[in-house]
């Protein structure tokens, strides 16, 4: 009689999805990453064992990559479904490895700031409170809404603002909102609140660069104005 141990058999501390999901795809081995694509092994042998296989057969990761899918399918215990799996799932790996990557806007002025931001806040009906959440480099890593409001107020608490920061790991913050009246002076709750935010940040660590109220096709800068 055989007798082989299944994934589902083993402690939930060894097996690759709970390890994965408490530690990190990084601390996983090629041989629990293959067997998590693989998903489910067969009658005769797990997953870990049929990963472990294909790795042996084809030379690692690499060898995998470059078999023909035929040559994976004609390993015991595969199936064209997996063989799709994994070509599918270091095909990805590939395409990663070799993209350029990504432009992602600088910003060094207020003028900066409004190129990006007028056309698609200068009609807005309701003020919209936004951030650019800005890296070391002063690339924007993303442009995050932080709070709609009303026609002439928007109410923004500092814990929203730099949770989107913290998440995405911003260096900085350019803060960003505009006036639906289209006259971008800044009001005194305006002011207060820019105060706020950047004591705020300052516990954090990362810095409240600029606010920049938008008008129609116009803008004003707190720091070009030495309201910052």
């Amino acid at each position: 009689m055989e007798y082989h141990v299944t994934i589902k058999d083993m402690p939930s501390s060894l097996r690759p999805r709970e390890r994965l999901l408490a530690n990190g795809a990084g601390a996983l081995s090629d041989t629990e990453l293959v067997a998590i694509i693989l998903r489910s092994g067969t009658a005769e042998t797990s997953a870990l064992n049929l990963a472990a296989l294909l790795l042996t057969r084809f030379g690692g990761l690499r060898g995998l990559l470059e078999a023909a899918t035929e040559e994976l399918i004609s390993v015991p215990g595969m199936g064209p479904a997996k063989a799709v799996q994994v070509k599918a799932a270091l095909e990805i790996g590939r395409r990663v490895a070799t993209s350029a990557p990504e432009s992602r806007p600088v910003v060094r002025t207020p003028d900066d700031v409004a190129k990006l931001v007028m056309e698609t806040m200068r009609h807005l009906d309701r003020e919209h409170f936004r951030a650019l959440l800005l890296n070391t480099k002063n690339q924007v890593l993303s442009i995050e809404t932080i709070s709609v409001g009303t026609l002439d107020s928007s109410t923004v608490h500092p814990r929203e603002l730099f949770k989107s920061a913290v998440k995405k790991s911003a260096a900085a913050v350019i803060l960003v909102h505009n006036h639906p009246s289209g006259d971008p002076t800044p009001s005194q709750a305006d002011i207060d609140l820019t105060g706020r935010l950047v004591q705020a940040g300052s516990i954090l660590g990362i810095g409240v660069l600029d606010h920049i109220v938008i008008g129609d096709n116009r803008y004003t800068s707190f720091k070009a104005c030495g309201l910052l």
